[in-house]
């Protein structure tokens, strides 16, 4: 079962979560036919979304991560609800540069580094909070920390990793944010610069001990608690009659041009790839409710 584990330290002065997503990003990756990099780039960017998403207070929010560096793969988009459930998808699932010199997937090539990632926070207000900053290095955790660090002003690190087997499926997939809450002693800061640097390569942590060693290795030396604990997965909430209504809303005389084609209109979620079909007499219908 994927969950996020939610933990405090240092008297509240720290705050830390950790995301197993094994299941989340391996149905991604069957859903989009992702290659091992893509999936790894998809997969770590559900992860931050989640985390992130996780943690918004207000029931009805969501959360969107949109990154885009300039590299081959294109934009990759993932979502959350306020429950931690994501979806998301990587423009061109399909693009797997050569690995990098120590071996491991080379998502920075396929990301690229000439781009923003933005987050974008829908609370149910009239316009949602959207902050961006420029991509670091395109390896997504790095990207995801920086963010949180100068556009939030919350003192972080993220981490994140998905383990891919040589048959494509996934083996591993998760990470952590921790971050520093105003008045902080400044010792705790390199504590968990020294253990985040001394730790072992997260998707082993996870793969072999779980999310609860992630805690025992990056807190090291500081008393914690778990504090909460939430079940998150990959969730969709398309449906046909949000399609429909997405169809109306294009306007009647762009229904009326699909409608002179006098074939079956398919419309393909780009989350799940359940495809819509709508004969040109059920166009007709949305027709007559469009603007």
């Amino acid at each position: 079962m994927d969950k996020i584990i939610r933990a405090t330290a240092a008297d509240g002065f720290v705050k830390m979560a950790v995301i197993t997503a094994r299941d989340t990003v391996e149905r991604a990756r069957l859903i989009h036919g992702c290659s091992p990099t893509a999936c790894a780039a998809l997969g770590r960017t559900l992860c931050a979304a989640s985390l992130l998403g996780e943690a918004m207070k207000e029931e009805q929010a969501s959360l969107t991560i949109r990154i885009n560096g300039g590299g081959p793969i294109g934009s990759i988009v993932a979502v959350s609800d306020s429950g931690g459930n994501v979806r998301g998808y990587a423009e061109n699932p399909f693009v797997d540069p050569p690995r990098r010199r120590d071996g491991k997937l080379n998502v920075g090539a396929a990301v690229g580094r000439s781009g923003m990632v933005t987050v974008s926070r829908d609370l149910g207000l009239r316009e949602p909070y959207i902050g961006s900053t420029e991509l670091v290095s395109g390896e997504i955790a790095e990207d995801i920390t920086a963010y949180l660090t100068e556009s939030e002003q919350v003192p972080s690190a993220c981490a994140l990793g998905v383990l891919v087997d040589p048959d494509r499926s996934v083996k591993a997939a998760g990470g952590f944010i921790v971050q520093l809450m105003p008045g902080a002693d400044e010792a705790l800061i390199g504590t968990l610069e020294d253990n985040i640097f001394m730790m072992d390569q997260l998707t082993t942590i996870l793969d072999e001990d779980g999310a609860e060693a992630v805690f025992t290795q990056v807190l090291k030396g500081l008393e914690f608690h778990v504090v909460g604990e939430t079940a998150v997965g990959y969730r969709c909430y398309c449906s046909r009659e949000r399609v429909a209504e997405a169809l109306r809303s294009v306007g009647g005389e762009e229904l009326e041009s699909m409608i002179a084609e006098g074939k079956e209109l398919s419309v393909s979620c780009q989350f799940c790839d359940t495809l819509y079909r709508f004969t040109p007499d059920e166009l007709r219908e949305l027709k007559e409710g469009a603007p």
